[in-house]
């Protein structure tokens, strides 16, 4: 592997300092427990993109470092990721079905890292067995979402949020899935691949899939359902080759693509078409779910 991209993340630190806020530095400096692991996880991350780049520069990796990922389109070898599940997240949509990736989690201590196959305390580690193709990838399903016909996104790896713009409003929908269609009212839809159904999903009472499920999941969020009604897609799976179809009936609705970041607007009368995506991710070192993915032994070892 030559060509490298490392994402790196801001921290909550550098956010809020790059705001000028005043009140975090005030509750830094008396220690509130609100604040108190921020410069902690700020120091442990920076100490970890400082070893990356002595790591891949040592090795005469053609390494790019980048915070942002908009106009990274281009081939890679390998594409890292020091940060969180989060950093992960919203790197991967710019990540093809053949590119591998690795997540870093930079700080432990702070950052949830189920997607992790190297941390802080084994970095080196890590990056050298990913170099040298000892780290088996696991294959996990994406999502594709398409509205009124047109692709919005087609690397969803953890969940699509369906909701109205106001989290105090009911979403109106029609939901269908195979033969069966319903009017539901409701607090919204959580829909993802295997990948996320140990997050929202799981939370909002769906279940926990093999991370090398092919399946969807849907999760309708407190539904309303009216006495002597018994609804049939409150939850439930979609088959690798079958689509879970909303039709929208509320004028402010929309979809969160895994998380707040990547929104898109929905009017009333739009169809949303969610289906597994033709494009899965090459995740490297995970060993979450029984999957087996340690480090393989190097030719010649």
């Amino acid at each position: 592997m030559k060509r490298v991209l490392v994402v790196y993340k801001r921290t909550t630190l550098q956010r809020f300092e790059a705001r000028g806020d005043d009140r975090v530095k005030t509750l830094l400096a008396i220690g509130d427990r609100s604040v108190e692991r921020l410069e902690s996880a700020h120091s442990a991350h920076l100490e970890t993109l400082e070893r990356t780049k002595r790591f891949l520069l040592g090795r005469g990796i053609e390494a790019t470092f980048a915070h942002e990922v908009r106009g990274l389109a281009s081939r890679w070898d390998l594409v890292v990721t020091l940060g969180g599940d989060g950093t992960l997240l919203w790197s991967s949509h710019l990540v093809d079905g053949q590119t591998p990736m690795l997540s870093v989690n930079s700080a432990p201590m702070a950052s949830v890292g189920y997607f992790a196959g190297a941390s802080r305390d084994d970095v080196e580690e890590g990056l050298a067995a990913a170099l040298e193709g000892r780290l088996r990838a696991t294959r996990l399903t994406r999502m594709e979402v398409r509205v009124d016909g047109e692709v919005r996104h087609r690397r969803v790896l953890n969940d699509v949020l369906w909701c109205h713009a106001s989290p105090a409003a009911t979403t109106r929908y029609l939901i269908r899935h195979g033969d069966v269609e319903e009017e539901h009212r409701s607090s919204g839809a959580w829909v993802g691949p295997a990948a996320g159904s140990t997050a929202a999903q799981r939370s909002a009472g769906g279940r926990v899939l093999p991370l090398r499920s092919k399946k969807l999941q849907y999760v309708i969020r407190e539904p309303y359902q009216p006495r002597d009604t018994r609804f049939r897609l409150v939850k439930g799976l979609v088959a690798p080759d079958d689509a879970l179809i909303i039709k929208s009936k509320i004028r402010d609705g929309r979809l969160f693509f895994d998380g707040a970041q990547k929104v898109a607007e929905i009017d009333v009368g739009a169809e949303i078409v969610m289906r597994r995506s033709p494009e899965p991710l090459q995740l490297l070192g995970l060993t979450r779910d029984g999957v087996g993915v340690a480090p393989t032994p190097s030719a010649g070892a």
